[in-house]
């Protein structure tokens, strides 16, 4: 794989593990990360690299932090496995030029990645990602620049660094955690395997809530899931655990924890698209604090019913929190979220942190007195009952040129016989009804997939708009 062939998706760049992703093709980002450093004027760091609970994570952060210090870029490590999150509050607590994570998040054992964090801490812009790609396919074969780790280390080029202690009082000041661990009752945390395990459990240790942890050791197999994605498929320990323990809600993060996953008392699944809704009525409602909100176009209506009951502007950006974070900098949003379950928050980092939005969750129903079921039927009845899924569809990715064809082609009049209000091609396809249903298409930035996703008040056309997506696609 040459440097020009490899591409940075909506957050990094990801491949399989032996295929793409290699040694050579990590130093070969990590040499294109040194030289847009250099032209950028902060060619010497700090620069901090952390790597998450993946196969070879590790010796990957330590085979890029020997390139970056071959280059004069004096580098920080992460003494063990970080949370996405952790590594982005690092760069900007520290003022460090940028930050870069070895992992691919959410997507499947076999696979691993790379994010650029620039010294703002949050998602590389497309810019910056176009800049560093093109430095990359500039690199010729006998262009990277590497040294012995140890070496390195001896030098003084190379330090290491704890980032587990600064990142949860950052947390803790985010919430009233006293009030929160004085409150009776249990919650079940799932790491997934991920980097986040061991930080909520020590963040609410001490008082009457007890943490239940389940997937909390290190595997890069992830055993029992398809892929460390907190969505219905991979939580079923976690749903049978709530019930079973009798608590309160359980709360999941993916591989490098920046997304979360909800599920309520009775162990049922809290979609993502709800979990921005409570967020949005947690702030506003029960913090009492006004501000924009900003969602990604796959995101719900009910976000934009909830800003004009509480009197506050809704921005809608393309997929990808490279999008979301510079908005809600724009903006001074107090909220920015995606349907995959990321979302970050005024105050705190302009990148997800799926810890602390499950703090947040569990804070909300804390603060009602109410089972998390009963808080969500009190969302519902402010904004309406809506119902939401999502389609993964594998394919060819040689089709794709066809397939969009195929869909900006002849967009339908109608579906399920609803007249067609508008059909918006700036990030996908999305189809949206008369009557605020809406139906999105949409390639996935990290892997090989079409992502079909509506949102309707009826729950029986969840299922026919979902089809229809998949007929309109041809996959």
């Amino acid at each position: 794989m040459t440097g020009s062939s490899i591409r940075f998706g909506t957050d990094g760049w990801r491949a399989v593990i032996a295929e793409d992703y290699t040694f050579d093709n990590v130093r070969r980002v990590s040499q294109a990360v040194a030289l847009y450093l250099q032209k950028n004027g902060t060619g010497g760091g700090p620069l901090i690299v952390g790597f998450d609970t993946r196969f070879g994570s590790e010796a990957f952060a330590q085979a890029c932090a020997s390139v970056l210090a071959a280059n004069g870029v004096k580098v920080v490590l992460t003494s063990d496995t970080a949370p996405t999150p952790a590594v982005s509050l690092a760069v900007i607590e520290q003022k460090l030029v940028g930050g870069i994570v070895i992992t691919a998040s959410h997507n499947p054992g076999n696979w691993n990645g790379f994010k650029y964090k620039p010294d703002y801490g949050g998602s590389a812009s497309p810019e910056v990602i176009t800049a560093i790609e093109a430095e990359l396919a500039a690199i010729p074969d006998a262009g990277v620049h590497t040294m012995p780790f140890d070496n390195a280390v001896q030098q003084g080029l190379i330090e290491t660094l704890d980032v587990g202690p600064a990142y949860r009082q950052k947390l803790a000041s985010m919430v009233d955690l006293p009030s929160l661990t004085s409150r009776h009752g249990t919650v079940v945390y799932d790491a997934m395997f991920g980097a986040g395990a061991g930080h909520l459990s020590a963040l609410l240790a001490g008082g009457a809530l007890q943490v239940v942890g389940i997937n909390q050791e290190r595997n890069p197999l992830f055993p029992g899931i398809h892929a460390p994605e907190p969505i219905t498929p991979n939580l079923a320990s976690l749903r049978a655990a709530v019930p079973k323990s009798g608590a309160l809600l359980g709360i999941a993060t993916d591989g490098d924890a920046d997304r979360v996953g909800i599920v309520d008392e009775n162990g049922r699944f809290v979609n993502q698209l709800q979990v921005y809704a409570l967020l949005a009525l947690y702030l506003l409602e029960v913090r009492g604090i006004r501000g924009p909100l900003v969602k990604t176009l796959s995101q719900s209506y009910m976000v934009d019913k909830l800003g004009e009951l509480y009197g506050v502007p809704v921005h809608e950006t393309a997929v990808g929190f490279k999008y979301v974070g510079p908005k809600m900098t724009e903006t001074d949003a107090i909220l920015g979220g995606e349907e995959s379950g990321g979302f970050g928050f005024k105050g705190h980092i302009p990148e997800r942190d799926g810890t602390l939005a499950g703090l947040y969750v569990l804070d909300l129903a804390a603060q009602f007195g109410r089972p998390l079921s009963k808080v969500i039927e009190y969302l519902q009845e402010k904004v309406g009952t809506y119902y939401y899924n999502r389609l993964d569809l594998t394919f060819d990715g040689g089709l794709r040129s066809e397939i969009e064809q195929r869909l900006r082609a002849n967009p339908p009049d109608s579906l399920l016989g609803k007249k067609l209000a508008r059909f918006q091609t700036d990030d996908g396809y999305k189809y949206v009804l008369e009557d605020g249903t809406w139906l999105l298409l949409r390639f996935s930035g990290t892997e090989p997939v079409m992502r079909v996703y509506t949102e309707t008040d009826a729950e029986e056309n969840v299922q026919p708009m979902l089809s229809l997506g998949r007929e309109l696609a041809g996959v």
